[in-house]
C-alpha cells in the first residue's frame, strides 16, 4: 500500500469525525487535499463560487445537524473570503472545522506571492487556530482541533501549507477517539438551591428565552405552568419556544412585537434562560434576574445578575421543576397576555386594509402566504435586514420547522448560501431561502451551484430594489436615505438564463400560485416578488428622545405591519384564560 501524504491523512480525520462534505474553492495550494477528496469515498467536495459561501454553507449544515461541517479556501485571498462565514458560524456555536491551505513553508515571513498568516487572522472568530508546519504534528493537530470546534461549539482552523500538505504522514501516527458529541452541564447543588429559593420568593416570574432552549420546549412549559410566567423570546429562540406556548408574549429586542418588553420589565423575578441576547438597553435594570447558560463566559456579560447558572437550561430546569413550589395566582400571566394580545391587535392594521389587492405588493403579504403554503417541516434561511423581520413576524414555528439567519452576526447575503447547506443535508426536505435583493445579489453567483448540483432549494427574493432596513435606519436617526438604492434585472430571467425555474411576481393575485409551482418543481426555482419599496412607514409612535435610540422605539412598534398568525395564537391564548 502506498504511503499517506499529510492531506490524505487529514481528510481521513476529518472522515472519522462524520464529516461528508468540504465546502470550498480549488486553488493550486489546495490541490493535494482536494485530490485526497476525490480518492475518498465517504466524503464529497462541494465546489462553490465563492469561498464566503462555503463558510456560510457549513455553518448552515452544522447548525441544522448539529454535528461538525468543513470548509476550505486557497493561501491568501482564497482563505480571507472564508472569515465573514466564520464570524457568523462562530457566534452562531456552529461547530466547524476550517482548512486554511497556506504559500510554501519555505516562503513564510518573506512577503512572498499572496502571502498572509491565517494561523492568526482567524484567531478571533475560532476557539482554535494553528498552523501545521511539520507533517509529525498529524492527527495530533486536527484532532486538537476538532474537538475544539465540537466541544466548544463553534469554529476551529487548521492552516496547512501546501507543500506540507503533499509530505508522507508520519508511519504510524498516534490515533485517538475523537469527540463527536457534547456531554450535558448541571449546574451545582448550591446553585439549584438558590434559584429555587428565588422562584419561591417572587410574585411575579418572567421566562426569557434564546436558543439555549433547543430540545428544552416541554421544560419550559413545565416551569411556566407551575409559576403562572409569561414566556417570552429573543429571535433566536423564536422557532424553540414560541409554537403551543399558551403563555407566549412575544419577541424583545429590535424586531420586538408583542408584550415581551413590559413582561420583562414588569415582573419580580426575570430569569434569562439560554441566551446571549445582545441589546441590554431592553432588560431591565430594576428587578432581580437569573441567567441560566451553558456558556460560563457569556453569563452576566449583557447585565447586572443577582444569580449566575451554569449549565444546560433542559437539565438546569429538570432539577428545578419539582422543587419549585407551585404559584397560585395567575393574575400577572393574564395581564400580561392581555397586553400582548392588544399590541398585536394595535400594529395589524397595515396587513388587513386590503393589502392582497395592493401594487407594489406589501411584503408582509408575501411572508403571510409563504409561511400558509410551505411545508410543516421546511427550512427558512433568512437574509439579514428587513427579510428578519418578516420571518420574526411571519413564520409559525411548530417543532418541525427550522429557521437560521445570521441572527448574532448580520451578515448580508447569508440567506443563499446558508440554503446550499441546509438542502445537502436532505435533498426531500423543503428549503427556502428568505432573500432581499441587496443580500440576494451580493453572492448572486452562487444561484450557479445550486443548478450545477440539482438543489431544489426555493429563494423567493423580497424585491424592493433597496437596502430597507438601512434606509429606516437613516430615517430613524434624522437622516435622508442615501446610497441604498438598487438598480436590479429581472431576476426571474436571470435564473431562467442560469438554467433554473424562475417566475416574476408583481401582483398579488399571482403570488400563490407562484409559489406553489415554484415548490412543485423538481429543482432549484427563484420566485422574483417585486414588493413595495415604501412598505416601511416610521413607527408613529417614535418621540423625539426615541429618534436617538432605535431599540427603545422598536420595543414597542418597530414597522406599522402585522404579525401573521401570532395574532390567531395570542386570541387563542386569551380566550383559554380562565374566567372568575
Amino acid at each position: 500500500m502506498a504511503k499517506q501524504n499529510v492531506a490524505e491523512q487529514f481528510v481521513d480525520i476529518v472522515v472519522r469525525a462524520g464529516v461528508q462534505r468540504l465546502y470550498g474553492v480549488v486553488g493550486d495550494s489546495l490541490n493535494p487535499v482536494v485530490d485526497a477528496v476525490r480518492r475518498n469515498p465517504a466524503i464529497d467536495w462541494i465546489h462553490v463560487r465563492h469561498e464566503e459561501t462555503a463558510a456560510f454553507a457549513a455553518g448552515a449544515e452544522a447548525q441544522l445537524t448539529g454535528r461538525l461541517a468543513a470548509c476550505a479556501g486557497s493561501c491568501g485571498p482564497g482563505n480571507l473570503h472564508l472569515v465573514n462565514g466564520l464570524y457568523d458560524a462562530h457566534r452562531s456555536m456552529a461547530p466547524v472545522l476550517a482548512l486554511a491551505s497556506h504559500i510554501p513553508s519555505s516562503e513564510i515571513g518573506l512577503g512572498y506571492f499572496q502571502e498572509t498568516h491565517p494561523d492568526r487572522l482567524f484567531t478571533e472568530c475560532s476557539h482554535y487556530s494553528e498552523m501545521i508546519s511539520n507533517p509529525r504534528q498529524m492527527p495530533r493537530l486536527v484532532q486538537t482541533a476538532i474537538q475544539h470546534a465540537v466541544g466548544r461549539s463553534g469554529v476551529a482552523v487548521v492552516t496547512l501549507p501546501g507543500d506540507v500538505a503533499d509530505q508522507p504522514a508520519p508511519d504510524k501516527p498516534l490515533v485517538n477517539a475523537i469527540v463527536t458529541s457534547r456531554p450535558t452541564v448541571r449546574p451545582g447543588d448550591a446553585e439549584i438551591d438558590r434559584l429555587v429559593r428565588m422562584i419561591d420568593e417572587a410574585e411575579r416570574v418572567t421566562l426569557f428565552c434564546g436558543s439555549g432552549t433547543a430540545g428544552a420546549h416541554a421544560e419550559v412549559m413545565q416551569l411556566a405552568e407551575r409559576l403562572k410566567s409569561p414566556v417570552g423570546h429573543a429571535l433566536r429562540g423564536k422557532e424553540w419556544i414560541q409554537y403551543d406556548n399558551p403563555y407566549d408574549v412575544g419577541m424583545s429586542g429590535l424586531l420586538g412585537y408583542g408584550a415581551a418588553y413590559e413582561a420583562t420589565h414588569e415582573c419580580d423575578l426575570l430569569i434569562l434562560l439560554g441566551t446571549d441576547f445582545p441589546y441590554n438597553a431592553f432588560l431591565p435594570t430594576d428587578v432581580r434576574i437569573v441567567q441560566v447558560d451553558v456558556r460560563p463566559e457569556v453569563l452576566g456579560r449583557r447585565s447586572r445578575l443577582d444569580l449566575a447558572v451554569w449549565g444546560d437550561v433542559k437539565e438546569t430546569l429538570r432539577c428545578v421543576i419539582p422543587r419549585v413550589r407551585v404559584k397560585q395566582s395567575r393574575r400577572f400571566l393574564d395581564r400580561m397576555l392581555k397586553k400582548h394580545t392588544d399590541a398585536l391587535e394595535g400594529v395589524v392594521k397595515a396587513y388587513t386594509r386590503k393589502v392582497e389587492k395592493r401594487v407594489p405588493i406589501h411584503p408582509e403579504y408575501v411572508a403571510s402566504v409563504l409561511d400558509g403554503i410551505a411545508d410543516d417541516d421546511a427550512v427558512f434561511t433568512v437574509d439579514t435586514g428587513m427579510c428578519n423581520v418578516w420571518a420574526a413576524r411571519y413564520l409559525s414555528p411548530n417543532g418541525r420547522r427550522r429557521v437560521i439567519g445570521s441572527f448574532s452576526h448580520g451578515s448580508m447575503a447569508n440567506a443563499l448560501p446558508m440554503a446550499i447547506g441546509a438542502q445537502f443535508t436532505d435533498r426531500h426536505r423543503q428549503v427556502v431561502s428568505l432573500s432581499g435583493d441587496g443580500g440576494f445579489a451580493m453572492l448572486m453567483g452562487d444561484f450557479l451551484t445550486l443548478v450545477q448540483y440539482g438543489l431544489p432549494v426555493k429563494v423567493v427574493l423580497f424585491n424592493n430594489s433597496a437596502l430597507s432596513m438601512v434606509e429606516l435606519e437613516m430615517m430613524v436617526a434624522g437622516l435622508p436615505a442615501h446610497g441604498t438604492t438598487n438598480v436590479n434585472p429581472d431576476f426571474a430571467a436571470v435564473a431562467r438564463a442560469c438554467g433554473a425555474h424562475g417566475i416574476r411576481v408583481e401582483k398579488p393575485k399571482q403570488l400563490a400560485g407562484a409559489l406553489r409551482d415554484a415548490f412543485r418543481h423538481k429543482g432549484p426555482a427563484l420566485v422574483d416578488v417585486v414588493t413595495d419599496p415604501n412598505a416601511l412607514s416610521i413607527p408613529p409612535k417614535i418621540s423625539a428622545e426615541m429618534v436617538t435610540g432605535f431599540a427603545l422605539s422598536a420595543s414597542k412598534v418597530v414597522l406599522d405591519g402585522g404579525v401573521g398568525r401570532m395574532l390567531q395564537m395570542a386570541r387563542s391564548n386569551l380566550r383559554n384564560v380562565p374566567r372568575p
